[in-house]
């Protein structure tokens, strides 16, 4: 057979690898061995309409191959995470102690956060617990699974919820597979919640030509962001910046800032709107992840904008678990500071990450505390459209690309070259050479930001005029996508950023 397939001129091992693990080229949304796989994922999917049981089995089966084709061999985590939350849920919903479904709770808690402190922060803890006690520590070289941060977020959020009695527990592995499992959300995110998930598991398939329209209109716009934009900035612009910015002026570094900023926005909601979209074409439906976030007037209107699916299960399960605004004033503000310090590390195991963290924990709670001496709403500045509103987009705009630069970089000398460069060596009158020399680049900034600051109505007119024209058109406009993607990209297919979180 294979000798048969060599003599027509296919290269039967290459199409063999591309159906196994690469550590090289994990399994995107936008690659092209995606989309030819989803095309026939699809059509088995589409013959499974009507028989629940079977169709769940087989997403559950796809969705763990999709993992496998991220992460190789490290898919047993998924399962032990499923496996273990999906019984422990079990005993916490039958104790009926409290004392005793803490117990069972914690134990989820040990083994979610136990696998994450192994995989993602073994060698960093184990490096700074050194470096205090005057020790050697040897880095051991462990391999960091995609998604990992995501799937076990998502799985603890079942387990909690089940403690404190919101949602009844699954009474099947398998819908609980895949609820956990479900590739669209898989790698990362948005963090789904199970009650706003399970309910949708098994009842009747209705893809309706709604559903159909605005999931397509999610992934054009996802593919445009990450493969268009994000792609292209990053790899012809910031990343040379970042790379070395002591070789380039304060002005080139500062707008290398304002395109990353661009680039992260875009990589991670465009990893989100195709999710979106594929949920949607799969007939679930999953909560909006990213709102503009750059039109927000202070950094909790951000928070609110700003990878939403995480922000609020930080809100729900850490900083409401720490006690919230319930314990006074002092207790609130410390609350808001450990709750993004902490998802700061939950980020990577960086110094610079705990400073980002700690940057926007400072800040929430400073706005919380001007809130209360000024007697201000939290909605005050968001519901005004004059010039406070205005002044408010600016200084949080520049805040967070001020807090971007120790997110993007991995030292903190990095940084400090960055800051030296842009407020010692800023060099303006090389603006003219810098915006010819990267033409194209500065074309897709502006063209980003541009669309970024839309109205939302004007983003609505176009989301519901692309929804009601014909399928046809769609596809035409996919084609075309593609088309332009490839005759842009200058390098392989790049991995999303929120990946290696």
């Amino acid at each position: 057979m294979t000798d048969w397939l060599n003599n027509l001129g296919f290269d039967f091992d290459k199409i063999k690898s591309l159906f196994v693990y690469n550590p090289n080229e994990p399994m995107i949304f936008n690659s092209g061995f995606f989309m030819f796989l989803f095309l026939a994922f699809i059509i088995a999917y589409t013959a499974l309409k009507k028989r629940a049981t079977p169709r769940l089995i087989f997403v559950t089966l796809f969705s763990y191959y999709f993992y496998y084709k991220s992460s190789g061999f490290y898919f047993f985590l998924l399962g032990i995470i499923t496996v273990s939350d999906f019984l422990l849920a079990q005993c916490i919903a039958r104790a009926k102690k409290k004392y005793i479904r803490r117990i069972f709770l914690s134990i989820s808690v040990c083994i979610g956060l136990g696998l994450l402190a192994y995989f993602k922060y073994y060698n960093f803890f184990g490096n700074t617990f050194s470096s205090i006690i005057n020790g050697n520590f040897q880095p051991s070289d462990i391999f960091l699974p995609v998604g990992i941060s995501f799937f076990t977020f998502q799985s603890l959020s079942y387990t909690i919820d089940v403690y404190r009695r919101n949602i009844e527990p699954l009474k099947n592995l398998l819908d609980y597979a895949f609820y956990v499992s479900f590739f669209p959300q898989l790698v990362a995110g948005p963090i789904v919640r199970a009650r706003d998930f399970i309910p949708q598991m098994r009842q009747p398939l209705k893809i309706t030509n709604e559903m159909i329209g605005t999931g397509i209109y999610f992934i054009v716009c996802g593919l445009f962001k990450k493969a268009i934009i994000s792609d292209y900035i990053g790899i012809n612009f910031v990343d040379r910046i970042f790379e070395n910015p002591s070789l380039y002026s304060g002005i080139e570094n500062l707008f290398g800032v304002y395109g990353y900023g661009l680039q992260i926005y875009c990589d991670f909601s465009g990893y989100s709107d195709m999710a979106i979209g594929i949920a949607l074409l799969l007939g679930f439906k999953f909560n909006i992840n990213f709102d503009s976030p750059y039109k927000s007037a202070n950094i909790t209107e951000f928070w609110r904008r700003w990878h939403i699916s995480l922000s609020s299960w930080l809100r729900d399960y850490l900083y409401i678990s720490l006690g919230g605004n319930r314990k006074g004033k002092i207790r609130t503000y410390i609350n808001l500071f450990i709750t993004m310090l902490l998802g700061g590390l939950w980020h990577g195991a960086n110094w610079n990450f705990i400073i980002w963290g700690a940057l926007h924990g400072v800040a929430l709670a400073l706005h919380k505390f001007f809130g209360f001496i000024t007697h201000r709403s939290k909605n005050d500045v968001k519901s005004s459209n004059g010039l406070r509103r205005w002044v408010g987009i600016f200084l949080t705009f520049h805040f967070v690309m001020f807090a971007w630069i120790f997110f993007r970089n991995t030292s903190l000398n990095d940084c400090r070259i960055i800051l030296s460069q842009i407020f010692g060596n800023f060099q303006p009158q090389i603006i003219w050479q810098m915006l010819s020399g990267y033409k194209l680049v500065f074309i897709f900034i502006l063209a980003g930001y541009i669309l970024h600051f839309l109205p939302l109505r004007t983003e609505n007119y176009f989301k519901n005029r692309f929804t009601n024209t014909s399928l046809i058109f769609k596809a035409v406009v996919v084609i075309v996508l593609i088309y332009f993607i490839v005759q842009i990209k200058s390098s392989d297919v790049q991995p999303f950023i929120y990946f290696q979180f």
